[in-house]
């Protein structure tokens, strides 16, 4: 289990208000705390984080980034600093950052911590849904004074949403959906995760809303909820489409083996709470109704 930021110590709050460049901020969890008014040493400490950053035209403050930070390609040149659960505190201190931003659900409480005491400001967002994502945005954003990018990039992902929304109400069919987190074992997506939103507002039916966020199910449990779409997420970009289907071919049975609608998506856009869930949830819409794709342009 991903260890939380829940409630963060104030050890540190503070020690920046005697600072002529810094001022008084409210995160993304509900702390007030100092952070710089123009910080030029940011560290991300999550892949997520690195993409925001570079989407609201900001890379230029990156010094350091959570391992597997790999979109865009351009930031895979920068430090890294452990991963985003096991974050490396030496790293962090010897690149000498004015901020790092974190994540509530998977940076470690106790880092952030260790890194405030150090009189090193940690930023904590919380995107939980599409809602929550473009709010984190809005905040970083203003974090980094590109405001004005950030209302662009969420005004965008607002009218992609809704445009997904008005397509949707054209049909009442919502086919039953799978969706099955990598290859083995088979892991699935229930309610209180992003997947959930997207195959929702796509049209969809979670077969697995009614269990745990990520429950671990059987091939017999999967034939049972007789999926009408398969929707599968991986990083192993090896893997092709026929070689997920033919892990499946042997059952017959299910609607979606039958019908041919089994899809393979990338892991990366589907996970990471970034501008790129709205890219996410339109791939869902071609998969879950096709018969509308046509006009979806």
């Amino acid at each position: 289990m991903l260890c939380c930021i829940v409630s963060l110590l104030l050890t540190g709050m503070g020690l920046l208000a005697g600072d002529a460049a810094a001022r008084q901020i409210t995160d993304g969890i509900g702390r007030q705390m100092m952070v710089p008014d123009n910080p030029v040493r940011v560290v991300a400490l999550a892949p997520s984080i690195t993409e925001i950053v570079f989407a609201l035209g900001q890379e230029q403050r990156l010094v350091g980034i959570a391992r597997f930070s790999d979109f865009p390609q351009e930031a895979q040149r920068l430090p890294q600093v452990g991963s985003y659960i096991q974050p490396d505190i030496e790293k962090i201190i010897a690149l000498n950052p004015d901020l790092c931003i974190a994540v509530k659900d998977g940076n470690p409480r106790a880092v952030a911590e260790r890194l405030e005491s150090l009189r090193i400001p940690v930023y904590a967002v919380d995107p939980l849904d599409l809602e929550a994502i473009m709010t984190t945005i809005l905040q970083i954003g203003d974090l980094l004074n590109a405001g004005d990018r950030a209302q662009n990039i969420a005004g965008d992902m607002k009218s992609r949403i809704e445009r997904v929304r008005e397509l949707v109400k054209r049909t009442t069919h919502r086919p039953g959906v799978f969706f099955q987190i990598g290859f083995s074992p088979i892991v699935s997506v229930g309610k209180g995760t992003f997947i959930h939103e997207l195959i929702e507002m796509a049209g969809g039916t979670n077969l697995c809303a009614g269990y745990a966020s990520y429950p671990r199910l059987s091939r017999e449990q999967v034939l049972a909820l007789s999926p009408d779409v398969l929707v599968i997420t991986t990083m192993h970009r090896g893997m092709t489409i026929d070689q997920v289907k033919a892990e499946w071919a042997v059952y017959p049975q299910i609607p979606a083996v039958r019908d041919g609608r089994i899809a393979i998506v990338d892991s990366n856009i589907f996970d990471r709470p970034t501008p790129r869930q709205v890219d996410a949830l339109e791939q869902l819409v071609r998969v879950i109704h096709p018969e509308l794709f046509k006009d979806f342009k």
